[in-house]
């Protein structure tokens, strides 16, 4: 089950930031033999992936700290970032088959089903935090939150990797901060639309 909890983690870790699990994985798989990528999807090693990933990574840091222009990038990594859950699954959970499993190995799709909804579910979160985080502190505490958000996808990506016995707790822990943080948005909304603030708006 190792493979599958690395794939798990590394699509949790694309619903923060695309770019840094794929190139986790593409530079994993090109320096080291720690990643076997299946047949199929040797492409994410090559250099010319490497590249593009390292100018849109470069896009995305710059782009998720802006107040405003943050979350239209968010809107545009709707259809990206669950897309990247489902490719990092197929990328490591496909590479190695740990467990043997006849079942997973007939059925891939589950993997990378599982990969999409996991990376979507942390996408929407992201979306739904984010706006309040640009207007509750006046666009200050927009480049803090995507610095922590940019750690954790890094942390949780070489721990998917080297440590995915870890994979679980850090994926309970992400899940109890983003629900935390959800609730909070939501209840300062609510009471926004209760002081009548016409700058409220319900996504």
């Amino acid at each position: 089950m190792l493979e599958v909890l690395t794939g798990m983690g590394l699509s949790a870790a694309a619903g923060l930031n695309a770019y840094i699990p794929f190139l986790v994985v593409a530079l994993g798989a090109r320096f080291t033999d720690i990643i076997t990528l299946p047949t199929n999807l040797t492409w994410i090693e090559s250099g010319w992936a490497i590249g593009i990933g390292s100018v849109l990574l470069l896009a995305e840091i710059v782009l998720d700290k802006i107040p405003a222009v943050d979350t239209i990038n968010d809107a545009v990594q709707t259809f990206i970032r669950p897309s990247m859950g489902g490719l990092m699954v197929a990328a490591t959970s496909a590479a190695e088959k740990a467990d043997q499993s006849t079942w997973l190995a007939d059925n891939p799709w589950v993997g990378v089903v599982t990969g999409v909804v996991v990376s979507g579910l942390v996408h929407a979160g992201k979306l739904t935090v984010r706006p309040a985080v640009d207007a509750g502190t006046l666009g200050m505490g927009t480049p803090v939150v995507s610095t922590a958000e940019d750690s954790a996808s890094l942390g949780l990506s070489l721990i998917a990797i080297l440590v995915p016995v870890l994979v679980i707790a850090a994926l309970i822990m992400l899940a109890i901060v983003l629900i935390v943080l959800v609730r909070t948005v939501l209840r300062w909304r609510r009471r926004r639309r209760r002081t009548g603030d016409p700058d409220v708006r319900v996504s």
